[in-house]
């Protein structure tokens, strides 16, 4: 794989650390600022509806631009943000701060997922998406912890500002590193005709199990922190060792996705769905039992991983006659779980901690239906 994917996957690890440690960040940011769990929680809501509106915008706005500045600059943009949030004494300028750290991360993955499916031959997408994606999943092995270790010593604000000072040596290596290309024109229609690949129902198809099966992923993982030290008993410093075995989980999921889903995705999708599907509620169950409950935090996040980057590889197929876009689109699929899933479990909160488990289980059971329902429609088979 070339150094320039590699250099992408570091600016991922910057902004995925900061995407995805809010999950230990949650409880200390509601005491902090007076609001309650539920709440604050849906920072990560508010993070990826910015990525949503974004991705499109920025993805056009980006266009005429060399890639690399185009993305040292998203990077950068993403650093002021988290500056910013770490003075917030507010929770609406937090939240604000978020929606722009979220437009700059929609730019830049909108650019760079478009830039690694150029840098390699066509075959070769799902490897280099993986590569990519693994940036952000060792940002949860190591980002992620780390920063809810530092927010638990340190506060959380001192989670944002190690956020902001970590996307600099980022910036510079894709500034670096990556080639000054301009991005294709596309197809003969230029860039008004690309979005009418969206009716294409095997794209939409691929978007939308993407999207549900992202949202599952967020559901759990957002309140992962309560489940940890309520109902499994344990210390706070057992959170960054669930954190810790999720994102080593996705990395080993998101690895072997990239393997098959060039080849064979729907082989990731019909093995992994199904044990997707039992291993959220076996986890609310069996979540009163330390050794049972970090166990399946492992298992989930690779299973998480793997099936949802095979389905965000088939977006890029399914897209590839976008250049501009494509990029965009599997972005919007992303983060439409993203947005949805910690809203639906912020909503079964009141009932329980393990609500949001089992929130996870119904959006994968969704997935598996839509698959189930639409294989036998003629395009989306």
């Amino acid at each position: 794989m070339p150094l320039a994917l590699h250099l992408l996957a570091l600016a991922a690890f910057a902004m995925g650390t900061s995407e995805f440690m809010l999950a230990g960040l949650v409880p200390d940011i509601a005491a902090d600022l007076g609001v309650t769990v539920g709440t604050a929680g849906l920072l990560t809501s508010a993070f990826a509806l910015g990525m949503v509106v974004g991705a499109p915008l920025m993805a056009v706005l980006a266009r005429d631009r060399p890639g690399r500045a185009a993305l040292s600059g998203f990077v950068l943009l993403f650093a002021a943000a988290h500056a910013v949030g770490a003075t917030a004494t507010g929770f609406p300028v937090l939240c604000a701060t978020r929606v722009v750290a979220a437009l700059a991360n929609a730019g830049f993955l909108a650019v760079a997922l478009t830039t690694a499916a150029a840098l390699v031959p066509p075959d070769r997408k799902g490897r280099a998406l993986s590569v990519l994606l693994s940036g952000t999943t060792v940002a949860m092995i190591a980002g992620v912890p780390a920063g809810s270790v530092l927010g638990t010593l340190l506060g959380w604000r001192a989670a944002f500002w190690a956020v902001a000072v970590l996307c600099l040596p980022a910036a510079v290596g894709v500034l670096t590193g990556v080639p000054a290309r301009r991005p294709e024109k596309g197809t003969a229609g230029g860039l008004r005709a690309e979005p009418a690949r969206l009716r294409r129902p095997r794209l939409l198809l691929a978007m939308l199990l993407g999207a549900l099966v992202n949202a599952a992923t967020f559901a759990g993982f957002t309140f992962l922190a309560p489940v940890v030290t309520g109902t499994a008993g344990l210390g706070e410093l057992w959170v960054p060792v669930a954190l810790v075995l999720f994102g080593a989980g996705s990395f080993a999921g998101v690895s072997v996705a990239g393997r098959l889903s060039d080849r064979r995705p729907g082989v990731v999708v019909a093995a992994g769905g199904p044990l997707l599907l039992v291993g959220w509620p076996a986890l609310a169950v069996l979540a009163h039992r330390p050794v049972a409950l970090l166990t399946l935090v492992f298992v989930q996040g690779a299973l998480s991983f793997a099936v949802g980057g095979a389905l965000i590889t088939r977006v890029l197929y399914e897209a590839a006659h976008a250049p501009t876009m494509a990029g965009s689109y599997a972005t919007a699929a992303l983060n439409t779980g993203a947005a949805t899933g910690p809203l639906v479990a912020a909503a079964t909160l009141a009932g329980s901690e393990l609500g949001p488990l089992w929130a996870g289980g119904a959006l994968v059971a969704a997935a598996l239906l839509v698959a189930a329902v639409f294989r036998a429609v003629p395009g989306t088979g």
